[in-house]
C-alpha cells in the first residue's frame, strides 16, 4: 500500500468515525428531546386531571349549597319487614344519592366556565372559573381562555365521574371537610402536587 492509498484509507476511517460520532450524538439528543416531551406531556396530563377533579368538587359543593338543606327525602325499602316495620329513613335531599347522581350528570358541562393559569416559577397549570356565579367582575389578567382547555377539562371530568362515581357519592353524601384534597389527592391520586399548593391557588 503506497502512501497515497494509506492516507486515503486513514481519511475514510476518520470520516466514518466522525459520522458515527454524529449519529450517536443525534440519537442521544433525540432521546433527550423525547424524554422532555414525555415528561412535559405527563405533567400537562396530570395538571388537567387534577384541575378537573378540583373544579368538579367546587361545582358539586356549589350545586349542593343551592338546595334547601331542610328539604328531606325518604330512602330505603318500602317493603314491610316481618316485624311490621319498614326500612325507610329520611336524608337531606341535597346529599341524597339520587340528587348527587343527577348533579354528576351535569357537572362536567360547567368546565366551559374555567380558564388556565400557568405558574411562572414551576410552569404547573391550575384552572379557575372565568365566569363568576353572581355576575361580579373577575381579574382574568393571567388567565388563558381557550376552547381546547375547556374541552380537555370536560373530558377529564367525565373520565373522573365515570371511574370514581362511588367515591364521589361517598364523599358528598356526608358533609366532609376538605373534599378536594381527600378525593383528588388521597383517594384517587389525581393531584400529585396539590397538597403542596395553597388552597387559594386551586
Amino acid at each position: 500500500m503506497n502512501i497515497i492509498n494509506l492516507m486515503n484509507f486513514v481519511l475514510q476511517v476518520s470520516v466514518v468515525q466522525v459520522e458515527m460520532g454524529l449519529q450517536v450524538c443525534v440519537v442521544f439528543l433525540c432521546g433527550l428531546l423525547s424524554l422532555n416531551v414525555f415528561v412535559h406531556g405527563a405533567r400537562q396530563s396530570q395538571d388537567i386531571k387534577c384541575g378537573a377533579c378540583r373544579a368538579l368538587v367546587d361545582e358539586m359543593e356549589w350545586a349542593i349549597s343551592q338546595i334547601d338543606p331542610k328539604k328531606m327525602i325518604q330512602t330505603g325499602s318500602f317493603r314491610i319487614n316481618p316485624d311490621g316495620s319498614q326500612s325507610i329513613k329520611e336524608v337531606p335531599l341535597a346529599r341524597s344519592e339520587g340528587n348527587l347522581l343527577e348533579l354528576m350528570e351535569e357537572v362536567c358541562e360547567r368546565m366551559k366556565d374555567y380558564g388556565e393559569r400557568v405558574d411562572p416559577a414551576t410552569q404547573r397549570k391550575t384552572y379557575l372559573r372565568h365566569t363568576s356565579r353572581d355576575g361580579t367582575s373577575m381579574d382574568l389578567s393571567d388567565v388563558t381562555l381557550d376552547s381546547r382547555v375547556s374541552a380537555s377539562l370536560k373530558f377529564a371530568c367525565e373520565t373522573i365521574v365515570e371511574r370514581n362515581e362511588d367515591e364521589i357519592i361517598e364523599f358528598f353524601s356526608h358533609e366532609t371537610d376538605n373534599v378536594k384534597d381527600r378525593l383528588c389527592s388521597q383517594r384517587t391520586d389525581l393531584c400529585d402536587h396539590a397538597l403542596k399548593i395553597p388552597h387559594d391557588e386551586l
